[in-house]
């Protein structure tokens, strides 16, 4: 199997822009009592889990920094509300995309790297050809043109890591507290193969999970349903 990375495709002629964030989150951590760090990922998104019935739920509208305990304290209310597979950190955001939307897209949209929104049309498509792992969650985007199409979020589970090779040499294991890794997404991207989901078509990388990753198979749908966009770039795998 052959794995791409998902960026925007930069040379693009829409002119669309999404302004938004999701309905909730969860703090980032100031000054982990072991690393000493204070800091937010916020890439892993889940907009499909619902906090309405947590009780505490107005903690989860303002980002912010807490202590670790807080941070702990909050996420051990959220777990029981995630989908299988699914790995929180410090600023992992939940529900709904809320914001606004204006112009043209294409059939895919990244309104940052680690965010994939796609046409409900669109998806349709992809689902039909039998693609496995996507799953669509309602956004809340107004937009300011009229008889605009549904533009829904997939939501993609971390899987997978980059193969050791390719990560510096002298690093430092992840903080046994707050589970940070210190270290910046390689240039060169090598995956490792033994960690690569075989049940799903897109996902995000679990180490660096600003990546999105796909298919050849959802590669050869898209290229064949003229589904714009996005571009694919090929890994290598190790």
């Amino acid at each position: 199997m052959r794995y791409f990375r998902v960026e925007e495709d930069r040379s693009s002629r829409y002119t669309g822009d999404v302004d938004g964030s999701h309905k909730w989150g969860l703090p980032g951590i100031f000054c982990c009592p072991v690393c000493q760090a204070t800091w937010s990922g916020g890439s892993k998104t889940y907009p499909s889990v619902d906090l309405t019935s947590v009780s505490q739920m107005a903690d989860f509208e303002e980002a912010r920094v807490e202590p670790i305990e807080e941070y702990e304290r909050l996420s051990d209310l959220v777990r029981p509300l995630l989908p299988v597979g699914a790995i929180v950190e410090p600023g992992s955001s939940f529900g709904p995309l809320v914001g606004k939307a204006q112009g043209s897209f294409g059939s895919f949209v990244t309104p940052v790297p680690w965010w994939l929104l796609v046409w409900s049309e669109a998806l349709e498509k992809l689902q039909a050809e039998g693609l496995h792992g996507l799953k669509g969650c309602s956004t809340q985007l107004r937009f300011r043109q009229r008889a605009s199409p549904e533009l829904l979020e997939l939501e993609l589970l971390p899987v997978g890591r980059l193969h050791p090779d390719c990560l510096p040499p002298e690093r430092r294991p992840p903080c046994s507290r707050c589970g940070r890794r210190g270290i910046r997404l390689p240039e060169t991207l090598l995956l490792d193969a033994a960690t690569l989901p075989r049940d799903l078509d897109v996902f995000r990388l679990e180490d660096f999970s600003t990546v999105i990753l796909c298919t050849e198979r959802f590669v050869d749908a898209c290229l064949r349903l003229e589904l714009d966009g996005v571009i694919f770039q090929p890994l290598s795998a190790k």
